[in-house]
């Protein structure tokens, strides 16, 4: 069993930046891969970023070059560096980890882009 928390999100201006971050707890499972998603209102859940095993990432075109996706394997932590963040990119993030038995999702982080 994993059980995930998320901080980070929040209300921010266009251009300015945030971390997220996704503590993992638990114990007696095989990562496959992390990852970070999100979900705009009226819109279906997207896969933003993901990292697998040896630390290789892959991003959706759309945050290429502003988001950074990280773990920390001694905090069992998962983070997502956000900068240059635009309007829409508002929406509510969502970690997920993916074990050889199961996905897990955290509760999900409200991330607003407004002026």
């Amino acid at each position: 069993q994993v059980q995930l928390v998320e901080s980070g999100g929040g209300l921010v201006q266009p251009g300015g930046s945030l971390r997220l971050s996704c503590a993992a707890s638990g114990s007696g499972f095989s990562l496959k891969h992390m990852g970070w998603y999100r979900q705009a209102p009226g819109k279906q859940r997207e896969l933003v970023a993901i990292i697998i095993s040896g630390g290789v990432t892959n991003y959706v075109d759309s945050v290429k070059g502003r988001f950074t996706i990280s773990r920390d394997n001694a905090k069992n932590t998962l983070y997502l560096q956000m900068n240059s963040l635009k309007p829409e990119d508002t929406a509510v993030y969502y970690c997920k980890v993916a074990t050889y038995v199961m996905d897990y999702w955290g509760q999900g982080t409200q991330v607003t882009v407004s002026s």
